[in-house]
Order: C-alpha cells, then sequence, then structure tokens
C-alpha cells in the first residue's frame, strides 16, 4: 500500500498547524470566531453533548452558513485541515489509509464531502480507538447522508444539521417558538410577546441568515448572494454530480426562486427548460444536496399515500429566494403574492431550523387535501401532530384556521394543537386553546 511520501506529510503537518487562508477566505489553523459571524449559534450545545460521548460528528449546511466559525469556536486549540486544499485532497484520495493514519488524535476536517473515500478508513481507526470527539466533520454537501455512508459508520457517527442564521440567533434570543408549541403553552392574551425593536419583518425575509450578506447593504448583500449562488453552481455543483446543463440548473433555481412555497410539477418545470421530467427531478435532488432547496413532503393520514402525494419546493434561505426572484422589502405591499409566499418559506425554515436544537426526532411536512385546503406546515413526533399557517396579514378573518381544523379532524385524537402565525402583537383564540392566532415575531421573541 503507498503511504504519504515525506514531502506530503509535511505540507499536512503545516497545514495542520498555520494559520493558512481557504478558497472561501477561513482561516484553516486554530482561530477564534470569525468576526464575520458574531452571533450566537444555538446549536452548539448539541454539537458539544455530541463530541462528549461520539467518535465522528459530523456538521452538515449549506456553505457560509458558519459551520467553520461554529467549530473554531467550539475547540480553538483543536487542529483543523480543510479539504478545500487541493493538494490535501489528492492525497487523501490517493492513500485515505495513510492520510487517516498521519493525523492527530483528534482533528476537524472541514468539507469532508469532497473525499467521500475518508470515511471507511474513519471508521477503522475508531474501531481501534472508540473515544469520543476523534473526528469532527463538517460538509456543504449531504451526500454524506447517502446510505453507504451512514451504515458504514453506523453507531459511530452522528449528523447535526446548521442552516443559515436564523431570526431568533440574530435577536440574541433563545429560539423557543417549537419548544413551546410541542408543550401546547400558547396561551391567549393581549400583547403575549414582547416587541423586538429593529428590523420590519419584510426586512427580515429579505435579509435571509447568511452571516456575510448581513454584514453589507440591501444592494451589496443582493450582489453578494448572486455571486455565491454562482461560485456554487460553477463550483460545487461539478464536485458532487454529473450534470449536463449546468445553466439549465442555475434556471431552475431561479425559477423555484419565484414558485417557492409552491407544490413540485416537474412536468411545468421541464417545459419552462426545455428538459426531459427526469432531468428536472435529478437537478432538484443536486440542489437539495447542496441545501439550496427543500423539498418538504406531503403529510397524510395514510402513510403509504405520503409517498405519492407532491412535496412543496422551498428555497431553503429567503434571502437568497429574495434576490433572484428580484423582491425587497418595498414590495411587501405591491407584490403580496409573491411576498407571501417567501414569508412562508421563511417561517418554515425558522420553525425546521428550531428543530435541529429543540428535539432532533421531529419530522415536518405539509398538508393539503382534495378541497385545496392547506397547512404549511405539519410537524410530527411519531403520531403526535401539531400545525402551523402563516399569514401576511396583521388582522384575523372568520375563516382564518381552516386548514387547522380539517387537519385537526384528519388527525383525531393525535392533533396535539395548531397555530396561524400572523403579522399581530396578541395570541387570540381561533377555536378553544387547541387552535390560536400567534404572533410571526414569536419565531424570535420567544
Amino acid at each position: 500500500m503507498d503511504v504519504i511520501k515525506p514531502d506530503i506529510r509535511t505540507h499536512l503537518l503545516h497545514s495542520i498547524q498555520t494559520n493558512d487562508v481557504s478558497p472561501y477566505g477561513r482561516y484553516t489553523g486554530s482561530q477564534m470566531a470569525d468576526p464575520i459571524n458574531p452571533y450566537p449559534r444555538l446549536l452548539a450545545s448539541a454539537v458539544r453533548e455530541a463530541l462528549e460521548d461520539t467518535p465522528v460528528v459530523c456538521l452538515l449546511g449549506p456553505r457560509q452558513c458558519g459551520k467553520t466559525t461554529l467549530v473554531q469556536q467550539l475547540a480553538p486549540n483543536r487542529p483543523y485541515i480543510s479539504l478545500d486544499d487541493l493538494n490535501l485532497r489528492r492525497v487523501a484520495h490517493r492513500d485515505p489509509v495513510g492520510f487517516v493514519a498521519s493525523l492527530p488524535h483528534a482533528i476537524t476536517l472541514d468539507e469532508a464531502q469532497f473525499v467521500p473515500v475518508l470515511l471507511p478508513s474513519i471508521k477503522l481507526a475508531v474501531d481501534r480507538d472508540r473515544r469520543p470527539g476523534r473526528f469532527l466533520l463538517t460538509g456543504s454537501s449531504n451526500l454524506l447522508l447517502a446510505p453507504q455512508v451512514t451504515e458504514s459508520l453506523a453507531g459511530r457517527m452522528e449528523i447535526i444539521q446548521l442552516y443559515p442564521l436564523t431570526e431568533a440567533e440574530k435577536e440574541r434570543k433563545s429560539g423557543q417558538f417549537l419548544k413551546v408549541l410541542l408543550a401546547n403553552g400558547f396561551r391567549s392574551g393581549i400583547g403575549d410577546t414582547s416587541s423586538t425593536g429593529g428590523s420590519t419583518l419584510p426586512e427580515r425575509i429579505v435579509s435571509g441568515g447568511y452571516p456575510e450578506a448581513l454584514t453589507r447593504s440591501p444592494s451589496r448583500a443582493r450582489q453578494w448572494r448572486r455571486q455565491y449562488l454562482r461560485g456554487i453552481v460553477e463550483r460545487d455543483i461539478r464536485d458532487v454530480a454529473r450534470v449536463k446543463h449546468i445553466d439549465e440548473l442555475a434556471r431552475l433555481i431561479e425559477i423555484q426562486a419565484i414558485r417557492s412555497a409552491t407544490l413540485w410539477n416537474s412536468s411545468n418545470a421541464a417545459r419552462s427548460l426545455g428538459l426531459r421530467r427526469e432531468t428536472v427531478d435529478q437537478y432538484l435532488a443536486v440542489l437539495e444536496r447542496l441545501y439550496l432547496v427543500r423539498r418538504l413532503p406531503a403529510w397524510h393520514r395514510n402513510e403509504a399515500k405520503r409517498l405519492v402525494r407532491a412535496p412543496k419546493v422551498h428555497l431553503l434561505d429567503s434571502g437568497l429566494a429574495a434576490s433572484l426572484a428580484g423582491l425587497t422589502a418595498e414590495d411587501w405591499l405591491g407584490q403580496r403574492d409573491r411576498m407571501g409566499r417567501l414569508l412562508e418559506s421563511f417561517a418554515v425554515q425558522q420553525i425546521i431550523a428550531q428543530g435541529a436544537w429543540t428535539d432532533p426526532d421531529l419530522r415536518f411536512w405539509h398538508y393539503r387535501d382534495k378541497d385545496q385546503v392547506e397547512v404549511d406546515l405539519v410537524v410530527t413526533r411519531g403520531r403526535k401532530t401539531w400545525g402551523v399557517e402563516i399569514k401576511a396579514a396583521d388582522s384575523l378573518a372568520s375563516r382564518d384556521g381552516r386548514g387547522l381544523r380539517r387537519l385537526a379532524t384528519a388527525c383525531g385524537e393525535d392533533f396535539q394543537s395548531g397555530v396561524l402565525l400572523y403579522n399581530g402583537s396578541d395570541v387570540l383564540p381561533l377555536q378553544g386553546d387547541t387552535l390560536l392566532a400567534v404572533p410571526l415575531s414569536s419565531l424570535w421573541d420567544r
């Protein structure tokens, strides 16, 4: 078996011990928090707990969402290597066993999705020494969730998802909305939530959660997001999938930005792009792997029927969706339908991100019945079910909560409670204490 040559071993050690700068501007040495991302991450405690009892911890999420900053904040003195380094990547591909053997006992490997051949060697190393916290991996593609990967590291690896900043993290709040919902803890009352000053709801939606974009003016942030997407399309997509029509894939995400929070219709997308339906399904899967879009499956009482019903597709970051769709905060009134769909994607992302530190066993869906009555987000834990509807208006109408009532009937005794998020300031009853209207600001004030 080949071994790492002395010069390569020296380069490896140099990369571990020095503060080189990666192609994406992140330090590849033992650095403290990146000044671009000064926000506390609520997922930090989950990562710490996993490192205390699990040999391999894998932190996955989109590029530039703060993974590198978080791992360096958690372990500032831990040896760190970025596999963005092409030389190290070549060495790891050529001799994965020798590469892993050359690493310190505890190591952080950034962008591990570039060298999946390392994972069997990591498994061998862990089987020899199962002390917790040995390998902390990060990845910008959920290719590391492939069955062959999770099976090879079954019982040895915990996977944790990190998303762009939530509004709760931006406000330095604890992000308890989902916890309160699961405990059926909302109660009717005037001014039940405190009103956080600063950004308005439209500004929050179009700002999104990428830390670096938040340091810029709105126009410069839009330019940053466009460049961000271009970098992923030109670089990362070629690394994770065989895509013949890169330009068409870029057009697909622009189309989905306009159609965010709508049912996925591969036939319509295929006609728009002049491609085969199977091709656009493949392209959507690629965008999902790169954490650009989220496919929210359909909920149905009959679990078999969930598999054949159309999912909803959301862009994961509402700021990126707004930039690609050409929407700004000033469009809140004039483009109400489009901004309403963007609000839905925004709120869905806030809640799902809270799930990562509230209860990782939760599952998320959307509900739509034969009468086209909908619930934007369905949360389940086992058979227990909660519903969330999202409304842009700051007042309520008599028909509000229709979807929640329909979902409650479909669930029967499994239905726990439901909330209608609206742009008001009071918690108001829709149906006893089971269905309530709750301010959207609860997503970050709670």
